[in-house]
């Protein structure tokens, strides 16, 4: 887990985590908008990535509970270069994890998930498009369970989505 003296978790494969900072707003703007294009080319663009970077760099950055980022050294080990985040809202819910097109099935995803269960007392819930079926498929490897689907009206993409959530052993309702 973190050394919340510096924010800092030990290097693994190349990889570190760390806790976001107001600097990294850019290279989080790029991954977010380069994951979702990748992965969800069904989307409907409703922002600008200009309006992207400022939600980032006023909303999530400052208001979540916590962010994290990935990242890797640049070529020739040089330079670091952001690989992904993840966003834990009000305590108990992944807002965000987002990794470069590039950096998947590399274990990145699981170690940023595992940051924000090390954050958390008890359950955590999550939400997904319904259509974003390798999300849905990494969710229920890492024990998330589908609770409710929605219609897509609760979200600005009129998206369907599903509302995962995962209870740590040894709490009422965890496996």
């Amino acid at each position: 887990m973190t050394d919340h003296g510096t924010g800092h978790l030990p290097a693994h494969d190349g990889v570190r985590l760390r806790l976001a900072t107001a600097a990294d707003a850019e290279a989080v703007t790029r991954v977010f908008l380069d994951s979702r294009a990748a992965a969800m080319p069904y989307l409907p663009r409703i922002h600008s990535d200009q309006d992207t970077l400022a939600w980032i760099t006023h909303v999530v950055l400052p208001t979540s509970t916590a962010v994290w980022v990935a990242e890797g050294a640049g070529e020739g080990g040089e330079g670091a270069e952001l690989l992904g985040f993840a966003a834990l809202a009000g305590g108990d819910e992944l807002d965000h994890l987002y990794l470069r097109p590039d950096a998947l099935r590399r274990g990145i995803g699981s170690r940023l998930l595992a940051e924000v269960r090390g954050a958390v007392d008890g359950p955590i819930g999550l939400y997904v498009f319904q259509r974003n079926a390798a999300a849905r498929a990494f969710y229920e490897r890492h024990g998330f369970t589908a609770v409710a689907f929605d219609d897509g009206g609760r979200n600005e993409e009129n998206e369907p989505d599903v509302l995962y959530r995962w209870t740590p052993q040894g709490v009422p309702g965890g496996s």
